[in-house]
């Protein structure tokens, strides 16, 4: 004889399917929610300068146009602005900054290369007149190329490498030492190989021969020592500085770092909290569509090359464009032809190819780190 007892218990067993359903919804909601909190801390890090184009406006005339539809020209400016924490002992924050390295970063149409090309600071170029920080306007001048951040700001770097070059700069970004600092940290240092050891007093730097990870303090110190490493020059700087990021982009590309949500937040917070960019780049998803577009490319596409230059001839502490190489170089970015590389550059070697050397352009690549 069967009883009624026994009939809850099946009405339970169907609970289950709705109690597992609503727990599951309950974890993608928290989970959206934990994402959007993510998402909009990171998009709310980045800084506009709304200053800039604005500017830019007004010589929109005089400005190049693109030549190729979806390439795309970035100008990547690192200020040595020394404000902010653990940045007054680099030296005394004046209120005005320079460009301490200035970068024009090409990205090939369709992913194919990307080509990174360093504007010397001491390079000797036409600056057009422009608005300073006080609202007054500047003269136009011929002189050396940082000295157009110090009077203008982002604009007139930009109006500055434009008249230069020719190329249309679509985007800029600027960076300070703490933001430099904070990214470096944040994918874990940088691995170098110094041939010999350093000591430089003025960038706070002492190191050991060989090989070794840089973490922050001592990466700033890295790429801004000049004049206890090799020549003295500006032109080893920059090469020393292409090295480091030509190892910087092999350690996020190789460490999983974009694929890896737990070490890609921290390396998103740092570089979203030290960037000022354009309107155009001022958004996570901007920046995202950004980077989409370049994580595909091969590290042997990824190249770091110098301006040709040589010593400027009326002072032998500045730099002048070496001709018909920049003409020609200019041009292939311009219209989005492949650069040839002639071979790297070592951290004892120039910046720039010689008036001679017609086979291509000193640099270096992503794929080949300076420990290899």
């Amino acid at each position: 004889m069967t009883t009624d007892s026994s009939e809850p218990a099946p009405r339970r067993r169907r609970r289950w399917p709705r109690v597992l359903a609503l727990g599951v919804a309950l974890l993608v909601l928290s989970a959206a929610g934990v994402g959007w909190w993510f998402y909009e801390r990171l998009d709310g890090n980045i800084r506009t300068d709304t200053r800039t184009a604005n500017e830019l406006k007004k010589y929109e005339a005089e400005r190049p146009v693109s030549v190729v539809r979806d390439a795309q020209n970035i100008l990547l400016i690192g200020s040595d602005n020394r404000g902010g924490k653990g940045n007054g002992k680099y030296g005394k924050d004046t209120g005005t900054q320079r460009s301490d390295t200035t970068i024009l970063l090409h990205l090939q149409a369709g992913g194919k290369s990307a080509t990174a090309v360093s504007v010397p600071r001491d390079l000797m170029v036409d600056i057009p007149a422009c608005e300073g920080p006080d609202g007054k306007r500047t003269q136009a001048r011929f002189a050396q190329f940082n000295w157009a951040f110090e009077s203008g700001g982002a604009a007139c770097s930009i109006r500055t490498v434009e008249k230069l070059t020719g190329i249309r700069v679509d985007h800029h970004m600027i960076v300070d030492f703490s933001g430099f600092k904070r990214l470096v940290n944040a994918v874990g240092g940088v691995e170098m190989c110094l041939k010999e050891p350093v000591d430089d007093a003025e960038a706070h730097l002492k190191l050991p021969a060989g090989r070794q990870v840089l973490h922050g303090e001592q990466a700033l110190g890295y790429v801004r020592a000049r004049y206890s490493i090799g020549d003295g020059s500006d032109t080893e700087r920059i090469g020393r500085q292409q090295e480091f990021m030509s190892s910087l982009v092999k350690k996020v590309q190789s460490n999983g770092v974009l694929l890896n949500p737990a070490k890609l937040y921290p390396v998103l917070n740092a570089a979203t909290s030290s960037l000022t960019t354009d309107p155009g780049l001022d958004s996570l998803k901007d920046l995202y569509a950004l980077v989409r577009g370049v994580r595909d490319i091969p590290r042997d596409k990824i190249r770091f090359l110098t301006i040709p230059r040589q010593p400027y001839t009326y002072n032998k502490n500045r730099d002048e464009l070496v001709q018909p190489d920049a003409d020609r170089l200019f041009r292939q970015l311009r219209l989005d032809r492949p650069v040839p590389v002639s071979h790297a550059v070592t951290a004892s070697a120039g910046g720039g190819p010689k008036a001679a050397d017609l086979t291509g352009y000193q640099g270096t690549t992503a794929a080949r780190g300076i420990c290899e």
